[in-house]
C-alpha cells in the first residue's frame, strides 16, 4: 500500500473501512498520488464529509463552485457516498469547460501525523519573506460521535473523539495557519431548558454553562463550545462559528443522497423509514405523556438541505469586513415544532404507506420540547429555512424510490 496520503475519487480502488472500535488513527487509506493543481485557489476542508449532514453540505459547496477536501474514516458513512457526490458534481457541470475539485482521504481526524502530511499537501509555493498560507480557506467539523444513548454506554469513547479529538485537530490547524473553523454544534446544549416549551436562543447556553445538560454528548458538546470560544479569545486571528442544529431530515432533491447510518439508527426519521418498509416490526414512540398538544415529544424538524446552505452561510459570513474574527454562535432551525406522531402522520399521508406504532416509556436523556429561536441567524448569517416537512417526507420517498405523485407540497 502508497503510505503517502493521495486523494481520490471514484477511480480509487475498494478497501476495508475504518470501524468505530479501531479508528483508521495509524494509516490511511491512499490511492494514486495525484498532484495538487497550482491553478486552483481556495479549498474548503470537510471532516466527516461523506456522513449525513456532511454529504449534503459538501454538495451545496460543490454547487456554489467551492473545491472541497473530504476526509472521513467511513465509520458511519461508505464510500459509494463519494461516487454519488462525483456524479452529482459531474451532471451539474457537464456543460461547463470546469468544475470544482473533490479530494478525498480516508483518515481519522485525530491522527496527527497523518493530518499533518494531508495538510501540507495543500500550502501554497512559499514566498521569500513571507509566511507560507495554506490553500483552505475554512474547515467545517462532522467528525463528532452524536449517539445521545450510546454516549451513555460508551462516554470515554465520546469525550476522547468529540473532545480531545477537536482539541488536537485545531491544534494542527492552527500549525498551518488554518484558522476559519466552522463547528457543527447541538441543540443538546440546551438540556433541560428545552422543557420549558420556549423557543431557545443562543444567550442562553455559553461558555461559563448551561443548566442542566441531560447527557454525555450534549456535554461533549458544551465542551467543546467552550473550549473554542477560549480558543479564539486568545488568538484573534481565529473566526469561529459554532451552528447548534435542531433535527435535519429530509434528502438532497436528487434522490442521490439521503441518511444511511452505518450502525442501527438513532435519529427519528430513518426509523420511521425502516418501520415504514417492514425492516422494523413497529416504530417505538418513547413518551406520550410529554406536556405536548398530543403526549408525543416536539422537536424542530429542519431539512438537511436548509441545514446544509446554514454552513455555506456561515463560511461566506466569516469573510465580511463586519463580521469580524472571534467567537459567534448560531442556531440553525425552522423555529417551529412539530410532534413524533405529526411526523408519523406525513409521512403516512406522502408514501401512501402505514407506519405501525408501539408506546414505550420515556428514554434517559430526552426533553420534550426542543424549537429554535432562528432570528439571529436570519438577521447576522442572511439564512433562513425553505423547505417544508412535507418536502422533507418526498424527498425522503424519491432517495426511497417510492411513487408519491399527485401529493401537494
Amino acid at each position: 500500500m502508497n503510505t503517502s496520503p493521495a486523494p481520490t475519487g471514484s477511480s480509487a480502488r475498494s478497501t476495508s473501512p475504518a470501524s468505530r472500535e479501531t479508528p483508521a488513527s495509524a494509516r490511511s487509506v491512499l490511492f494514486n498520488d495525484l498532484p495538487i493543481d497550482p491553478s486552483n485557489d481556495e479549498y474548503i476542508l470537510v471532516v466527516g464529509g461523506l456522513g449525513y449532514i456532511g454529504s449534503h453540505t459538501v454538495w451545496e459547496l460543490l454547487k456554489e463552485g467551492r473545491n472541497v477536501v473530504v476526509v472521513d474514516n467511513f465509520s458511519n458513512s461508505f464510500k459509494v457516498v463519494l461516487e454519488k457526490l462525483e456524479q452529482l458534481r459531474d451532471t451539474h457541470y457537464q456543460s461547463q469547460a470546469s468544475k470544482p475539485k473533490l479530494d478525498f482521504y480516508m483518515a481519522d481526524y485525530r491522527d496527527r501525523k497523518l493530518m499533518r502530511e494531508i495538510l501540507s499537501k495543500y500550502n501554497r509555493s512559499p514566498v521569500p519573506g513571507s509566511v507560507t498560507k495554506s490553500r483552505i480557506a475554512g474547515v467545517i467539523h462532522f467528525a463528532a460521535y452524536k449517539a445521545v444513548a450510546e454516549s451513555f454506554q460508551k462516554p470515554l469513547e465520546y469525550y476522547a473523539n468529540n473532545v480531545g479529538g477537536m482539541i488536537d485537530f485545531c491544534a494542527t490547524l492552527g500549525e498551518f495557519g488554518i484558522k476559519t473553523f466552522v463547528f457543527s454544534s447541538s441543540a443538546t446544549v440546551y438540556g433541560e431548558l428545552a422543557n420549558q416549551g420556549k423557543r431557545l436562543t443562543e444567550d442562553q447556553c455559553n461558555n461559563t454553562g448551561c443548566t442542566g445538560l441531560t447527557n454525555p454528548y450534549g456535554r461533549t458538546k458544551w465542551m467543546c463550545e467552550a473550549i473554542l470560544s477560549d480558543l479564539a479569545y486568545s488568538d484573534p486571528e481565529w473566526t469561529i462559528v459554532a451552528l447548534r442544529y435542531f433535527n435535519p431530515i429530509g434528502c438532497d432533491e436528487s434522490g442521490l443522497l439521503g441518511e444511511d447510518p452505518r450502525d442501527n439508527p438513532n435519529n427519528l426519521m430513518p426509523i420511521v423509514v425502516k418501520a415504514m418498509l417492514g425492516q422494523l416490526p413497529a416504530l417505538s414512540i418513547f413518551g406520550t405523556d410529554w406536556d405536548t398538544r398530543d403526549g408525543t415529544a416536539i422537536r424542530d424538524f429542519i431539512h438537511v438541505s436548509d441545514l446544509a446552505e446554514g454552513h455555506l452561510a456561515a463560511l461566506k459570513t466569516t469573510s465580511r469586513s463586519d463580521f469580524g474574527p472571534g467567537y459567534h454562535i448560531f442556531n440553525l432551525g425552522t423555529g417551529t415544532g412539530q410532534s413524533v406522531s405529526e411526523i408519523v402522520s406525513t409521512m403516512q399521508r406522502v408514501s401512501g404507506r402505514t407506519i405501525p406504532t408501539i408506546q414505550s416509556g420515556r428514554r434517559e436523556g430526552d426533553v420534550g420540547i426542543c424549537i429554535a429561536e432562528p432570528s439571529k441567524s436570519a438577521v447576522s448569517l442572511g439564512w433562513k429555512t425553505k423547505r417544508s416537512l412535507t418536502q422533507a417526507c418526498q424527498d425522503i420517498c424519491g432517495f426511497l424510490k417510492i411513487n408519491i405523485s399527485g401529493v401537494a407540497a
